[in-house]
């Protein structure tokens, strides 16, 4: 497919799993790439890759700026960059609320606010934002990064009302237990590895994680030109988790 021939996407968190594969997928269709992650050494080949930290707001500013310097133009944002916590709500202090939150919601905000400006003159400008299925069913040990990911969900429905008139659509994916690097640290830190491992496959009703290029492909679905219909969507890539009991 070449849907997104002529057009320049910037991906953040886009130097490992789900954002590395959303834009080596999306250079695969015909944009021109940009990754923006605290270490881009992971970045695929052929994007260009710009060392930033989402919680540094002129960092961001001076990066989104560059990237539109750089490739002419911004057409397409994704919102990827995020991190996890595990828990209950007394397992975490106000300082690691404050940083997940900083990263995973504050982090689409500034972001986005940096590139609005060039979003509103693209006539095909579209931001996916990064959710997740914890989001939409309670899911133990996760209260700070489920309350991180449903404010995406109610960010991206205010995003995507505040800008339907400026041409800018505004998605989300909200995926399952994914095969990344931070679920593998995750299940690596777990007393017994295996059967965490197993634990997360049985409460996806297809028996497996979902794949970083599975999200990819849905990340791309909502931001391609051929989606100019779909705005405020929130696309569950969960494997029947917050909707089939089974």
């Amino acid at each position: 497919m070449s849907d997104f021939q002529g057009l320049v996407a910037l991906v953040t968190g886009g130097a490992s799993g789900i954002g590395a594969a959303t834009a080596a997928l999306l250079l695969q269709r015909g944009a021109r790439v940009a990754v923006l992650d605290r270490d881009t050494a992971g970045a695929p080949e052929g994007v260009l890759a710009v060392p930033c930290d989402v919680t540094d707001a002129d960092a961001v500013d001076r990066a989104v700026a560059s990237v539109a310097e750089r490739l002419g133009c911004l057409d397409v944002l994704v919102n990827n960059a995020g991190i996890g916590a595990a828990g209950d709500i007394s397992d975490n202090d106000d300082a690691e609320w404050a940083r997940v939150l900083d990263v995973n919601v504050t982090g689409i905000a500034r972001v986005s606010r940096a590139a609005l400006p060039y979003l509103r003159a693209s006539p095909h400008a579209a931001i996916v934002n990064m959710c997740s299925a914890v989001a939409f069913v309670g899911v133990r040990q996760r209260a700070l990064y489920s309350a991180s990911k449903s404010a995406v969900v109610g960010l991206t429905l205010a995003m995507a009302a505040d800008h339907v008139g400026d041409g800018i659509r505004v998605n989300a994916v909200a995926p399952g237990t994914a095969d990344t690097p931070w679920v593998g640290r995750l299940l690596d830190a777990a007393p017994d590895p295996s059967a965490a491992a197993e634990a997360l496959r049985a409460r996806q009703p297809l028996g497996r994680l979902v794949t970083a290029d599975e999200i990819a492909h849905a990340v791309a679905s909502l931001a391609s030109p051929l989606a100019a219909s779909t705005t405020a969507a929130v696309l569950r890539v969960d494997g029947g988790m917050t909707s089939l009991r089974v």
